[in-house]
């Protein structure tokens, strides 16, 4: 897709985002945070009657006499997303119908921004490939948002120029978002997942914020006849498939499927909720549903 007409159908999204958010305040958008939700607020006298595991002990001693803590519902809720802009998520950008899966994900990006926005939250967002490309800090407003989309369509742009980085690092990404977040967050990851050894950085960052895995899958077209050249966006690497041959289709379904499955199981382990979107999918529909839907409180009760 033209990167104008992409950003034609992204100018849309605002007004789909009221379903979205809909969904995120009276589903299951705050349950999905751990604890009670409360912050510190300010220490009083104690009172008779006052919960003995609420007395501040330090201002206690301080002063000679007992206080308490007093804490307010914590209301400000903070959105980071996750941007996989790595070679991978460009495959097949040339002639293709329909979106590619960055486009896929840039579109689920934006329509959650948005969302976050009618829901008076602040959102930001990291760039990553190889390494942390670009920081946008959690802010609140539609030119913040804007900015932050206007800059993911430049990456669309570059893709055209072969302006890219080989290599996605999602364990640094994953690392860097954990050092960036000062308090208990939201983070949506956006990646295909065509990364290593990013279980263990997951792990840590869902100990202190919750996090969502959103998979895009590509389906691939193999349906070509005699020997395919197919390479690796990442690496360059290239090998002749013989793709019209009956083993080999085989073989490369059997290999997506054990691919999504690990993927799944490694999501579950480290304590993330998932969803994985196709590139054929309304990315609309599928994030209005999941975030509707029951299953993001029952990964929380599980864990």
């Amino acid at each position: 897709m033209e990167t104008d007409e992409l950003l034609r159908y992204i100018t849309t999204l605002p007004v789909i985002s009221g379903s979205l958010a809909e969904e995120m305040l009276a589903g299951n958008f705050r349950s999905i945070f751990k604890g009670q939700g409360m912050e510190f607020d300010e220490a009083r006298h104690y009172e008779a009657g006052d919960d003995i595991r609420s007395i501040d002990w330090n201002a206690s001693a301080r002063f000679g006499t007992p206080y308490v803590k007093m804490y307010r519902e914590e209301r400000e809720l903070t959105i980071l997303i996750l941007l996989d802009v790595s070679p991978s998520m460009h495959r097949g950008y040339i002639a293709r119908k329909g979106l590619s899966p960055y486009e896929q994900a840039l579109v689920c990006a934006a329509l959650i921004a948005f969302s976050t926005e009618r829901t008076g939250q602040q959102a930001g967002s990291i760039f990553f490939d190889r390494e942390i490309e670009n920081v946008f800090p959690p802010r609140r407003g539609k030119r913040h948002l804007m900015t932050f989309i206007s800059a993911a369509l430049q990456y669309q742009k570059d893709v055209y120029n072969r302006k890219f980085k080989n290599g996605s690092n999602l364990a640094a990404a994953l690392s860097g978002a954990q050092k960036f977040l000062k308090k208990r967050s939201l983070v949506i990851v956006i990646s295909d997942f065509y990364s290593i050894n990013w279980e263990h950085e997951m792990t840590n960052l869902c100990r202190k914020h919750d996090c969502i895995a959103l998979r895009i899958s590509d389906p691939p077209e193999i349906n070509y006849p005699g020997l395919l050249t197919l390479e690796d966006p990442e690496t360059g690497i290239r090998i002749e498939a013989p793709v019209n041959m009956d083993s080999f289709k085989e073989n490369w379904t059997q290999w997506q499927f054990e691919r999504t499955a690990l993927w799944e199981a490694l999501c579950k382990r480290s304590g993330a909720s998932h969803l994985e979107i196709s590139t054929e999918e309304d990315a609309p529909s599928s994030l209005i549903k999941f975030f509707g839907s029951r299953n993001l409180l029952k990964d929380r009760k599980k864990k």
